[in-house]
């Protein structure tokens, strides 16, 4: 998530069961979310395990198999927003689903660092930014986060999936239509809500 609901300095980590991820181009319910937002983010696959402490944009690279277009779905059980890190734990980090894209790519074959994200509804623009928003390159979230869950003795496994921040502002998801989220030169994943 971006500034918008908790500082960088507040670790999430929630886990995603299978219940958490929707298929590209199933249309999803509005009623079966709270108050959803949409969110673009780029989810690395890892080949091998990464642990902190002091994991460095070089060991990510090393360990990460692909990485994928994402829509992080994030939804609230906690009225208005209202929400402290408490809620936030309890609340399995207000995840309401990941979509994964359909164009995966090595590493190598993208500027991590410089990619424009663009989020649509019905066609229009809504919000774009660049991943360079993910602390400078979302290579470097990553990074980040393994060595933050170190200290928790956390250590993420092959096959896994980590989504290391948007870099955009999340979009309220609060009436049927029709998403398209790209970023630019990458992929799009377009979903519908009903």
């Amino acid at each position: 998530m971006q500034n918008t609901l908790l500082s960088m300095e507040t670790v999430l980590l929630w886990f995603l069961a299978r219940k958490h991820f929707y298929y590209e181009g199933t249309p999803l319910h509005l009623d079966q979310f709270i108050k959803p937002y949409v969110e673009l983010e780029p989810a690395f696959v890892l080949r091998s395990p990464l642990k902190g402490p002091n994991v460095t944009v070089a060991d990510v690279i090393s360990a990460v198999d692909y990485v994928v277009p994402s829509i992080e779905i994030i939804d609230s059980r906690v009225k208005n927003w209202a929400i402290d890190l408490p809620d936030t734990l309890a609340d399995n980090g207000s995840n309401g689903g990941i979509i994964l894209g359909g164009t995966p790519k090595k590493i190598f074959d993208l500027n991590l660092s410089n990619i424009r994200g663009v989020l649509r509804f019905n066609g229009v623009e809504v919000m774009s930014e660049n991943t360079q928003n993910v602390l400078g390159n979302p290579l470097a979230g990553v990074a980040w986060l393994v060595n933050r869950l170190a200290a928790y003795d956390i250590q993420f496994e092959a096959g896994q999936v980590i989504l290391p921040g948007s870099c955009l502002e999340a979009v309220p998801m609060d009436k049927p239509g029709h998403w398209s989220c790209e970023f630019e030169g990458w992929g799009t994943i377009e979903f519908d809500i009903v």
